[in-house]
């Protein structure tokens, strides 16, 4: 049988907003740069990589990238809830127990296995590296789970994965000398942050239907929370000290890292910006109050401490050559 193309599928929305089935079109692609557009959105651009369907076993298709003819997971009509194949069985309770069985132990053997890799591959990354991994794969494998009901399953393991994978990076960095622990911290968040760039475009469609439908938030804030749980908080008293110090002491540290870490931790809990308000202040407009006049004085004050701090650590206040002179007014 010739391949047809992706786009003829329909899908339909059932009690648990799996878009499966017959009504909307389904827009289906993934790219290298972890971008995509969800399959179930209307009135969006087409996108430029086609998917194609091919015969599979047992009345279900294997969805095949047009550009590369990659395969991923198998997806039948009769997997989504409403479809017309759906509703031409008509199990029993044990029969339906049965079937539930079946499919989490698919789950469990083939769809998270396979999610689990690219997860740890897109986790470890080098920023700067590429890292060559199947987004058309993982796409399938989420969109097949959730169609299957999963989405509660899917959810839990995939929390569950990135908490261990943060555990260890807290585990690292409190073997790091205390000295080096803004730059490690800096990091571990800057790595983590170009992670979730390719996780969460990927898992689009079940931050649509499930986390964003039924628990009312979204993935990137989820797992950034968990960053801010199990590394951040772990560290944060130490990560004061070491900031406090370093901003007493111009340029002890690069500007861009304190910046990058003192807005990662507002982020993360605005309080914590009343711990340190000087340094947070210094990166982050409106930390304190609104200037009043009788403060002045003590402003000029804290300008010229800071001039001559500058001036002792080598950098001078410029040519002073072309300032003009009280003769020359």
């Amino acid at each position: 049988m010739e391949a047809m193309e992706f786009d003829s599928l329909d899908v339909k929305d059932d009690l648990n907003h799996n878009y499966c089935g017959s009504g909307a079109k389904v827009r289906r692609f993934l790219s290298g740069t972890g971008s995509e557009v969800c399959p179930t959105t209307q009135n969006r651009e087409r996108p430029t990589a086609r998917w194609k369907v091919r015969p599979g076993t047992a009345g279900g298709s294997r969805l095949m990238d047009s550009d590369t003819d990659s395969e991923s997971s198998e997806v039948s009509d009769a997997d989504c809830p409403g479809s017309p194949a759906a509703k031409k069985v008509s199990p029993d309770s044990s029969s339906k127990f049965l079937l539930n069985a079946m499919a989490v132990e698919d789950y469990r053997k083939n769809h998270w296995p396979n999610l689990e890799k690219a997860i740890d591959r897109l986790l470890i990354q080098n920023p700067a590296d590429h890292v060559s991994v199947s987004y058309a794969q993982i796409y399938g494998y989420i969109y097949k789970c959730v169609c299957q009901q999963h989405s509660e399953l899917l959810y839990r393991d995939l929390t569950s994965k990135i908490t261990t994978h943060l555990q260890q990076v807290s585990t690292q960095l409190q073997a790091s000398p205390a000295e080096n622990l803004i730059e490690n911290f800096n990091a571990a968040l800057t790595q983590f942050t170009a992670s979730l760039q390719c996780i969460v475009p990927v898992f689009i469609y079940f931050n649509k239907f499930y986390i964003e439908s039924k628990l009312n938030r979204d993935l990137k804030g989820d797992l950034m929370q968990l960053f801010a749980e199990h590394v951040a908080e772990k560290h944060l008293s130490a990560l004061m000290h070491l900031l406090i110090t370093a901003h007493s002491k111009p340029f002890q540290v690069q500007p861009s890292t304190m910046a990058s870490v003192v807005k990662g931790l507002y982020s993360f809990q605005p309080e914590w910006a009343h711990l340190a308000p000087a340094v947070f202040s210094a990166f982050i407009p409106q930390i304190h109050p609104p200037a009043v006049e009788s403060q002045l004085p003590d402003y000029a004050a804290h300008d010229q401490q800071l001039q001559l701090e500058l001036s002792m650590n080598g950098f001078p206040r410029g040519d002073q050559s072309r300032k003009r002179t009280s003769e020359d007014s």
